[in-house]
C-alpha cells in the first residue's frame, strides 16, 4: 500500500484530502510543520509528499529543499493558492514533481496523485534492476523487467560458466545483439582478454578474409608487411562476427574449417596457427530459411548454433518500454544536463502503443533526440517524434491525457498545445522565422513573442 504525506498547517485541509485518498486506498499520513514532516519521512517509508506552500511561519520552498536534501528522489506535489504560482514554478525548478492551484477537485487530485506514484514505481524498477543483477549490470546494461528479458539474462549467466562454446544471437536490428554479446564476454573467464567485433555485412568479400585471419607480406599486391587477423589479436578472449547471415559462400566453407579445427591459416601462409577464442555470431535474417535458399551453409548453422539466444523485438515485450525509456532519460538528461526528473504517464502511454521498428536503438535515439531538444523537468508527449503521437495516421492523445489536461486547466493545457505546434512548424521549416509564421498564418512579430515565451 502506498503512503502519501500531506504538509499543511490547517487541519481541516489535511483531514479532507485524508479522506479522499483513503477512499482510493493510499496509507495516508499528515504533518502540520516542516519539521514534523521530515520525522516522518525518516521514520516512515513514504512513497509522495503533498506540500503546501503556505505553513504559516514557515517557508515552503525551504520544506522542499530540505526534504529533497534527505531524499532526492522523494516525489512531491506542490499546493498552491493563485499568489504563490510563481513560487510553484520555483518549486519545480528544485524538483517538484507537479503543483496544483487551490481550491482543487477531488477527481484532480487523484489523477495527480496516481500519475506521480506511477512515475515513483517506475523509478523504483529501474533501481531495483540494478540492485537485483548487479554484476551484469554494472558490466553491460542489460535493462528489462519482461519474461523475455529475465530470461535473456539467464541464459546469458549460463552460457558465461563454459567460456569455448560458440552462441548465435539472432533477433531484429536494434534489439542489443552486440550487447548481449559483450555481456557474455564480460561474464566470462574471458574478460580480462580482447572482445573484438566485425561486422560481416560491411567488409568487401575480398578482404574479409584478411580482416579474420591475416595476411603475409607479399600475399597480395597491397601487403606490404605482415598483418594479424581478428581471430589473432582475440585470442583466449571472443570474437564477435555480426551480420554472419551476410558471409560470402566461400568465406563460410573457411569459418567452418577453423570452428572445426580450431586454427587458421593467413592468406598467402604456409602453416597452421592455433587459436583460443570463443565465437559469437549474430543475425537478423532467418538462417533457416536462407539454408533452403541455398544462402547459408547448414553445416555451419549447427555449428555456430551451440547456444541459441533469440532476442524478442520490443513490441513483443512492451512491458520493457518504460523502463528502458527511463533509463536512457537518466543517462542523457547526465549527459546533456537538461533537468529531466521525470516521463509523464500520457508519454509512456504513447511509447507502449508504438511499434519501434527499430528497436530499442530507435527508443534510445529518440531520448536522445529529445534531451538534445528540450529540457525538463518532465518529459511530455508533445516531446515525443511525430511518428508516436501520429500513430496509423490518428491523434494519439489518450484518455489519461485529457484527464490530465483537465487537471491543468483551460488556459495551461491550451499553451502546452500552442507551444508544441509552434515547434513542429519550426521543425517543418528548418528554423525558418518567416516561413514559420506564414505556415501559421501568424505576424512575424507574434511568433517571434510566443517563441520567446515558450522558450523555443
Amino acid at each position: 500500500m502506498e503512503k502519501i504525506l500531506i504538509i499543511d498547517d490547517e487541519a481541516f485541509i489535511r483531514e479532507n484530502v485524508e479522506r479522499i485518498l483513503q477512499e482510493d486506498g493510499y496509507s495516508v499520513l499528515g504533518a502540520a510543520s516542516g519539521r514534523e514532516a521530515l520525522e516522518q519521512v525518516g521514520d516512515e517509508d513514504v512513497d509522495l509528499v503533498l506540500l503546501d506552500l503556505n505553513l504559516g511561519p514557515e517557508d515552503g520552498i525551504e520544506v522542499l529543499k530540505e526534504l529533497k536534501q534527505f531524499d532526492p528522489e522523494l516525489l512531491v506535489i506542490i499546493i498552491t493558492g493563485f499568489g504563490s504560482v510563481e513560487s510553484a514554478v520555483d518549486a519545480l525548478k528544485l524538483g517538484a514533481f507537479h503543483y496544483m492551484k487551490k481550491p482543487f477537485k477531488a477527481d484532480a487530485l487523484r489523477v495527480i496523485v496516481k500519475l506521480a506514484l506511477q512515475t515513483q514505481s517506475l523509478k523504483r524498477e529501474v533501481r531495483n534492476l540494478r540492485k537485483g543483477d548487479v554484476e551484469l549490470f554494472e558490466k553491460v546494461p542489460m535493462v528489462g523487467a519482461s519474461p523475455a528479458q529475465l530470461e535473456i539474462n539467464r541464459q546469458v549467466r549460463e552460457i558465461a560458466r563454459f567460456p569455448a562454446s560458440t552462441v548465435l544471437i539472432t533477433g531484429e536490428s536494434g534489439t542489443g545483439k552486440e550487447l548481449v554479446a559483450k555481456a557474455i564476454h564480460h561474464l566470462s573467464d574471458r574478460r580480462e582478454a580482447p572482445f573484438i567485433e566485425i561486422n560481416c555485412a560491411s567488409i568487401p568479400v575480398n578482404l574479409l578474409e584478411s580482416e579474420l585471419f591475416g595476411h603475409e607480406k607479399g600475399a597480395f599486391t597491397d601487403a606490404v608487411q605482415r598483418k594479424l587477423g581478428l581471430f589473432e589479436e582475440a585470442s583466449k578472449g571472443t570474437i564477435f562476427l555480426d551480420e554472419v547471415g551476410e558471409m560470402d559462400p566461400a568465406m563460410q566453407a573457411k569459418l567452418l574449417r577453423v570452428l572445426e579445427e580450431r586454427r587458421i591459416r593467413r592468406v598467402g601462409g604456409t602453416r597452421n596457427i592455433d587459436i583460443d577464442v570463443r565465437v559469437i555470431a549474430a543475425t537478423n535474417r532467418n538462417l533457416k530459411k536462407s539454408i533452403k535458399e541455398g544462402g547459408f551453409r547448414e553445416d555451419l548453422y549447427y555449428r555456430l548454433n551451440v547456444f541459441p539466444i533469440r532476442i524478442p523485438p520490443l513490441r513483443e515485450r512492451r512491458e520493457d518500454i518504460p523502463v528502458l525509456a527511463t533509463f536512457y532519460l537518466e543517462q542523457f538528461n547526465r549527459t546533456f544536463s537538461r533537468g529531466f526528473q521525470e516521463i509523464e504517464p500520457a508519454a509512456l502511454d504513447l511509447m507502449r502503443r508504438y511499434d519501434w521498428p527499430g528497436n530499442i536503438r530507435e527508443l534510445k535515439n529518440a531520448i536522445e533526440r529529445i534531451c538534445i531538444m528540450h529540457s525538463g523537468p518532465c518529459l511530455k508527449p508533445d516531446h515525443l517524434p511525430h511518428e508516436l503521437t501520429q500513430q496509423n495516421g490518428q491523434d494519439m492523445l489518450t484518455t489519461q491525457q485529457w484527464a490530465t489536461e483537465l487537471v491543468l486547466g483551460l488556459e495551461e493545457a491550451t499553451e502546452r498545445y500552442e507551444s508544441a505546434l509552434i515547434r513542429q512548424a519550426l521543425e517543418q521549416t528548418g528554423g525558418n522565422v518567416l516561413q514559420t509564421a506564414q505556415l501559421l498564418k501568424v505576424p512575424r512579430g507574434t511568433l517571434r513573442y510566443k517563441m520567446g515565451k515558450y522558450g523555443l
